[in-house]
């Protein structure tokens, strides 16, 4: 009998995405709740295609929100409060925006954190460095990915005692995850489209940022097309109420629409080139 040729390949499962994929319990129950978010962006996008026309730089879009998010959480501080016991809160001064940054390692596409500190104090182009830094595979990029490949290969029960020593500590959470984490996945596509994150183990609020689509809004009382971000904000429902979350929300949509720290940098970076400086 003839023997029919594979139509399949086997190829490895990377430990880091073994760590990934773990779950505690704790995280199953945690109660989250979730706001789909319309936000224009025509102001912002076309500032950003007007100083690229300019200059020849690409600025970060998730830089520029990494900006408003710090700005939104530092007048808003319960979104990213820590638990510490069962009577207490934490609430750092300090906005911590945890991003995943894609990297090839070896043969695969992994995710791997970089955390933008004190972003609430930090300006926009500073914090669209530091994106570009990580995406160029920088000395601190392979650190991480160094104490990643240590951490894996501990067997599971040693990584969730791990995990439960930190979820306890706020201080230990805030070095190792941050205080906010924001993941864009709408540049991978086309169009609009929403993005509901995982259950986050770490953090009170993840901001997943979704597709950019095309379609007319009011402005100035006359009909125009306008590009709207679907944005997702998920919020610890144990820690973060409705009122709060929908203020948070608000004042971070606010923020975006008016373009929050976009004209200083540009200007800076516009004059460090002119021909005579």
């Amino acid at each position: 009998m003839k023997q029919k040729p594979n139509d399949y390949q086997v190829v490895p499962f990377p430990k880091i995405r073994r760590v990934y994929s773990e779950q505690p319990r704790d995280v199953q129950r945690k109660p989250i709740s979730h706001a789909l978010v319309e936000v224009d962006v025509t102001k912002v996008r076309q500032a950003l295609r007007e100083h690229k026309a300019r200059t020849g730089e690409p600025l970060s879009f998730t830089a520029f929100i990494a900006t408003c998010l710090g700005r939104a959480v530092d007048e808003h501080k319960a979104v990213q409060a820590y638990r510490k016991g069962r009577n207490h809160l934490i609430l750092f001064d300090e906005v911590d925006v945890c991003l995943m940054v894609e990297s090839h390692v070896g043969e695969h596409i992994l995710p791997l954190a970089s955390i933008i500190r004190s972003a609430n104090l930090k300006t926009f182009r500073e914090i669209h460095q530091e994106i570009r830094a990580a995406q160029a595979h920088n000395r601190q990029l392979a650190q991480v990915w160094k104490r990643m490949q240590w951490f894996a290969r501990l067997p599971t029960f040693l990584r969730n005692g791990f995990w439960r020593v930190v979820r306890k500590n706020p201080h230990l959470l805030k070095r190792f995850v941050g205080t906010v984490t924001l993941t864009a996945i709408g540049m991978f596509g086309q169009g609009a489209g929403w993005g509901i994150p995982f259950r986050n183990a770490n953090h009170p609020l993840t901001i997943t940022l979704g597709g950019i689509g095309e379609k007319a809004g009011i402005v100035d009382g006359h009909i125009a097309i306008r590009e709207y971000l679907s944005m997702t904000l998920s919020f610890d429902h144990s820690i973060v109420d409705g009122a709060p979350a929908a203020r948070f929300t608000g004042r971070l949509k606010e923020l975006i629409e008016s373009g929050y720290g976009l004209d200083a940098p540009m200007v800076k970076s516009e004059q460090a080139v002119a021909p005579g400086t």
